[in-house]
C-alpha cells in the first residue's frame, strides 16, 4: 500500500512516519524547507507525490488546501482516496470534494483530527465523512486510530471538528491571556498553579495548551474564523469565537510585537482594490517608495502586513529566517541597502515564501528568475534584476524598522503594491487612510465622468452644426 502526504509539517511528518512503521510506502511533498522523515520519498512536485497512491493525505493547512487539491486531482488514480485532513469550514471541504470528483475517478473523504497529534501520533482519533469515509476508517483503523465514520456528505466531519475547537482553542486562548496577565501583575507562578490545579494533566496540559497556541497561532486563528462562520450560520452570536481567533493571531506574533498596532485581515481585504497612487494622494504623496523600486512583472499586485528584514548588501540569510516565521498575509519588505550587484531572491525562495502564505516581497535591492516569478504569480518589487546569486552568511535582522525606498517601514505596517509602485501606511493609520483613499478614488471618478460628458457634448454639437 502506498500513501502520499502533502505537507510535511509537524502533523504530516508524524503521519508519514506512522504509515512507514505499519509497512506502507510513503511519498511526501512540501515546498518549504522542512525535514523529510527517514524512509519517506521526498517528491519534487504534488503530481509525483500522489502518483500510484492508494491514499493521499492533505495536510497543507486550510489556506492552501483548495489550491493543492486542484493540482493533485488530475493525477489521482481511480482507486485513490483523497483525504483532506485540514481544519477548515464545511463549505471548503465540499468545494475540494467537487474538485476531486470533477477531475478524477478518485473518491474524497473529509477527515478531522480529534486530539493532539504530537501526543498520539498516527493513532490520534479521527472523525470522517464523505464517499471515502469507510475506506478511511479501515486504513486508519489498522494503524490503531479510533475512527468515527459519520457517513453523509463532505463537511460533516469538519463541522464536528469546529464545534470541538470552539472549546479547545477557546481554552488555549484563555490560558494564554490569563498567564500573560499574571506575568504583567508579577504573579505568573501563582496563576499557573491555579490553572494547573483545574486541568487533567496539571502543569503539562497547561504548558501544552499555552505553547501550542503560540506555535500554531496562525493556523488556529484561521480555524476559529471558520468556526465563527459556522456559529453565525447556526443563528448564534459569534463574537466570542472571533475574539478567540484574535487571541490566537496575537499569540503567533513575535513577543515584542504583540502590543504593536495590527492591520486586521478585514482591513487588508478592504484595501483589495485600492490603488497605491490613491493612497499616496490621500497622504500628500508621503507614503510612496521611490520609483526605482518597481514591479518585476506586469499586473503584479499585493496587499499585506509588513514582515521586515534588514540585511547586508547582497546577502539573503535574513530573508530565509523571515520566511521561517512568516504568517499568511505577510508581505516581506527588505532593506538590502540598495545594492543591485546580487539578487536577494529567486524562484526557490519565492516558492517557499508562497507556501507560508506570504503575498509578495518588496526589495531595496535586486531579484532574479523574473519569468518564473510571473508564472507562479508571486509579486515582487525590486530596484533591479540580475542573474548573480546572493551570499548567505549574514548578518541581518528580522522584524525591526527598516528604511526602504526612502521610507521607514515598521513590522506590521500596511503595504500596498501594484503596477505603479509601492505604498506603505503605518498600521495605526490604515483605517483612516483607507477612507481618505476612497475619497480620492470617488473624486477622480467624478472628474473623469465630467470630462467624458463634456467630450460627448462637444462631439454632439460638432455633429449637429
Amino acid at each position: 500500500m502506498r500513501v502520499g502526504v502533502l505537507g510535511l509539517g509537524e502533523a504530516g511528518n508524524l503521519y508519514a512516519t506512522g504509515f512507514l512503521e505499519n509497512g506502507w510506502s510513503v511519498a511526501g511533498y512540501d515546498p518549504g524547507d522542512v525535514p523529510t522523515p527517514t524512509g519517506v520519498e521526498r517528491a519534487e512536485s504534488v503530481e509525483a507525490a500522489v502518483r500510484d497512491c492508494d491514499l493521499v493525505l492533505g495536510l497543507t493547512g486550510a489556506k492552501a488546501a483548495l489550491t493543492v487539491a486542484r493540482e493533485a486531482a488530475p493525477h489521482l488514480g481511480p482507486s485513490t482516496v483523497y483525504a483532506d485532513m485540514n481544519a477548515s469550514a464545511p463549505a471548503l471541504k465540499r468545494e475540494i470534494a467537487q474538485v476531486v470528483s470533477s477531475s478524477s475517478w478518485a473518491v474524497f473523504a473529509d477527515v478531522s483530527v480529534i486530539g493532539p497529534v504530537p501526543t498520539h501520533r498516527h493513532r490520534t482519533a479521527l472523525v470522517t465523512s464523505g464517499p471515502g469515509a469507510t475506506v478511511i476508517a479501515d486504513y486508519f483503523g489498522t494503524l490503531g486510530a479510533p475512527v468515527e465514520d459519520l457517513g453523509g456528505e463532505p463537511g460533516a466531519a469538519s463541522a464536528r471538528k469546529l464545534l470541538r475547537s470552539v472549546f479547545m482553542k477557546g481554552l488555549g486562548a484563555i490560558i494564554v491571556q490569563t498567564v500573560e496577565a499574571g506575568r504583567g501583575a508579577g504573579d505568573e507562578l501563582w496563576v499557573r498553579e491555579q490553572i494547573a490545579s483545574e486541568l487533567a494533566g496539571g502543569e503539562s496540559t497547561l504548558q501544552r495548551l499555552y505553547a501550542g497556541t503560540a506555535k500554531h497561532g496562525v493556523r488556529r486563528a484561521y480555524e476559529m474564523s471558520a468556526a465563527a462562520d459556522l456559529m453565525a450560520g447556526l443563528g448564534l452570536d459569534a463574537e466570542l469565537v472571533h475574539a478567540i481567533s484574535h487571541v490566537h493571531t496575537l499569540a503567533a506574533r513575535p513577543e515584542g510585537l504583540r502590543d504593536a498596532p495590527w492591520v486586521s485581515d478585514e482591513l487588508l481585504a478592504a484595501h483589495r482594490d485600492v490603488a497605491a497612487a490613491n493612497i499616496g494622494d490621500a497622504v500628500d504623496r508621503l507614503a510612496l517608495l521611490d520609483s526605482g523600486v518597481r514591479p518585476l512583472w506586469p499586473g503584479a499586485r499585493a496587499i499585506g502586513r509588513a514582515l521586515t528584514v534588514w540585511t547586508r548588501a547582497g546577502d539573503n540569510q535574513a530573508i530565509h529566517e523571515a520566511i521561517k516565521v512568516a504568517a499568511p498575509g505577510d508581505l516581506i519588505v527588505v532593506n538590502g541597502e540598495g545594492d543591485t550587484s546580487r539578487a536577494l531572491i529567486g524562484e526557490l525562495i519565492a516558492e517557499r515564501a508562497k507556501a507560508r502564505g506570504v503575498v509578495g516581497m518588496v526589495l531595496d535591492g535586486a531579484a532574479r528568475d523574473v519569468d518564473v516569478l510571473a508564472e507562479i504569480g508571486f509579486p515582487v518589487w525590486a530596484r533591479a534584476v540580475t542573474p548573480a546569486g546572493p551570499y548567505k552568511f549574514g548578518p541581518g535582522h528580522v522584524n525591526v524598522p527598516v528604511a526602504v525606498g526612502g521610507l521607514v517601514c515598521r513590522p506590521g505596517d500596511l503595504v500596498v503594491g501594484d503596477s505603479d509602485g509601492v505604498a506603505v501606511v503605518a498600521a495605526e493609520q490604515a483605517e483612516s487612510v483607507l477612507a481618505a483613499a476612497r475619497a480620492v478614488e470617488a473624486d477622480e471618478a467624478g472628474r473623469r465622468a465630467d470630462i467624458r460628458a463634456t467630450a460627448d457634448g462637444n462631439a454632439g454639437t460638432g455633429g449637429a452644426s
